[in-house]
């Protein structure tokens, strides 16, 4: 029967070439074929065939293997899907062949075959989304599967955000490696535990020789890769930084040419005073900056996106490389420390205790808490619910106004602030804060340089009542801004979440579906994605990601994780 068919496909026609190359299973088949028809009737050939024909039959046979081989290539691939490769431009349907953990086609790929095949027929194929603001840190070793975030579709994430890092980033990095997560990592290094490490949290100045202390553990990271530098200007110690210290730090940063990111020192009244410190300290140390989680807090600031959009526009048509980056959501989650005075904060939690043991400190702090409780229009901390208290773990997902009244205490704000202290000197909480305007988020969200992230950690499965945006960012602007809102296009939010990140933090070979590139790639049914965690219901994975690819590991497998930890860490090249 081999030789029949060997002879028929050979020599029936002068298109014969023509056919084996245009399939795949006549490829296979003939190179089966050709192998057989030679060892089995070798004698054969050698007593009857012409020379030419041997020679013939021969190169036949070299070309069919030869063409065989190449269909063999891939590891992956991914068909039928239609492929959005994150620059913003329209979708195309392509296959998308990986190898060794790297793109190495797409197209019409009917010349290569795989071990495995993903038939992404009326899905989307997209890069794996960078998420550009998260804080991981502590929770790599509780879940370094990661699941929050790659049942979100994300393959990379950006640590070491509002000035909270690791200060040997050469060390954190070894012991990812050593780890394995199944999210690729990069992070930038933290102002704020760089002065810890220096100053502590003392209320002062550094001397020369402590900023020079601190320049050099900047430098350091810099040197072990880490991307850039962030600034938490709200948190102990970094609001008690001023300015020039900020710049001092970001001018290394910029010798080794990364970026600085800020949570800046105001969100809500005095917002504008705040970006303009961040781009003041873009412009003087000259490199790039990213201000994190841009919103308007409180309900006095309510419409003033109209006010500090605009600020970034016309920084970026001044020169200045300004991004800003946004999660998708009404609030906000910090710790509860920031309804205090600053000054209350400084030195250790021994220290606190005694400042809020003092009659007049406590008067005092409780009119400040009142004023600005006031200043919100409110009559309540029913804005302010618990994500984590570690004192008592039975408060969490409640508010201070409900805590209160579960006390004992008469239903009135001060009582309220009483608490707060109180919990203050147990240690503080972990907070939801319900204080932003949904015609903000969206107007923010309209701006073509603003990137998504999750502001989150790994989440621990049933761990505490976080916020939402830790399990369901990107499904959230793909189902609910896009699909049902149509706030943005589905094209335009793929490249918010790939190629903008990439290029703003130098990830080289990512955020975009191109050769050459690593193979992070998620599939998803754009009709069907959805962020399903909720406030009252946080721990729910986002669901309509069908496929996440992790450096070519198929890391989610129709919507189920694989266990599969093939995330690489992400050192900026100097």
């Amino acid at each position: 029967m081999y030789t029949k068919l060997l002879q028929a496909i050979f020599f029936s026609n002068k298109h014969a070439n023509h056919h084996i190359i245009e399939s795949n299973a006549v490829l296979h088949f003939a190179g089966i074929c050709c192998f057989d028809y030679v060892l089995n009737n070798s004698l054969l050939i050698f007593m009857f065939y012409t020379t030419a024909m041997r020679k013939i039959l021969l190169f036949l046979c070299i070309q069919s293997l030869y063409l065989y081989t190449l269909a063999q290539q891939a590891d992956l691939i991914i068909k039928n899907g239609k492929v959005l490769d994150g620059t913003g431009n329209s979708w195309i349907y392509a296959d998308i062949a990986v190898k060794d953990g790297k793109i190495i086609a797409i197209g019409k790929l009917k010349s290569y075959a795989a071990s495995r095949t993903i038939d992404a027929a009326g899905l989307i194929v997209s890069p794996g989304f960078i998420d550009v603001h998260t804080h991981i840190e502590g929770d790599e070793k509780k879940n370094p599967t990661a699941d929050n975030f790659i049942y979100d579709g994300v393959t990379t994430v950006i640590t070491g955000n509002c000035g909270i890092s690791n200060v040997d980033l050469g060390l954190y990095f070894r012991q990812l490696d050593s780890l394995g997560l199944s999210i690729n990592t990069a992070s930038l290094i933290g102002h704020n535990d760089i002065r810890k490490a220096v100053m502590g949290t003392a209320l002062r100045d550094p001397t020369e020789a402590e900023m020079q202390q601190m320049e050099g553990l900047v430098a350091k990271a810099m040197q072990d890769g880490a991307v850039g530098m962030s600034t938490g200007l709200i948190y102990i110690p970094g609001t008690y930084s001023k300015t020039e210290e900020v710049v001092r730090l970001a001018k290394v940063v910029a010798a080794y040419h990364g970026i600085y990111t800020s949570h800046m020192r105001d969100e809500g009244d005095s917002v504008t005073a705040a970006i303009e410190e961040a781009m003041h300290i873009g412009r003087v140390a000259k490199l790039p900056v990213e201000i994190s989680h841009f919103k308007l807090s409180g309900q006095q600031n309510w419409g003033r996106s109209t006010e500090t959009v605009p600020m970034i526009i016309k920084a970026r048509e001044e020169g200045l490389d300004v991004t800003i980056d946004q999660y998708p959501y009404t609030a906000s989650s910090t710790s509860l420390s920031t309804l205090l005075p600053d000054k209350i904060l400084a030195d250790s939690q021994d220290s606190i205790v005694a400042r809020l043991s003092d009659p007049e400190t406590v008067k005092k702090t409780v009119d400040y808490m009142l004023a600005k409780l006031a200043k919100r229009k409110l009559q309540h901390f029913n804005y302010t619910v618990v994500a984590y208290y570690k004192a008592d773990t039975s408060l969490n997902g409640k508010s201070i106004e409900e805590i209160n009244t579960l006390k004992g205490r008469k239903h009135e704000a001060g009582e309220e602030a009483l608490t707060i202290i109180d919990m203050m000197k147990q240690g503080g909480a972990s907070m939801i804060f319900h204080g932003m305007s949904e015609t903000d988020v969206t107007n923010i969200m309209k701006y073509p340089y603003n990137m998504f992230a999750s502001d989150a950690s790994i989440r621990i499965y049933g761990a505490g009542s976080p916020h939402p945006r830790g399990y369901g960012t990107n499904a959230r602007v793909l189902g609910k801004y896009v699909r049902e809102e149509h706030i943005l296009s589905l094209e335009e939010a793929i490249r918010r979440m790939t190629s903008l990140p990439a290029q703003k933090f130098q990830l080289k070979d990512r955020g975009l579906l191109r050769e050459g590139f690593a193979a992070d790639i998620v599939v998803f049914d754009p009709a069907t994605v959805k962020d399903m965690s909720t406030y009252s219901q946080p721990h729910q994975y986002s669901t309509g990601f069908k496929y996440v690819i992790v450096n070519g590991a198929v890391t989610l497998d129709n919507g189920k994780h694989t266990g599969l930890r093939n995330g690489k860490v992400i050192k900026k090249e100097n």
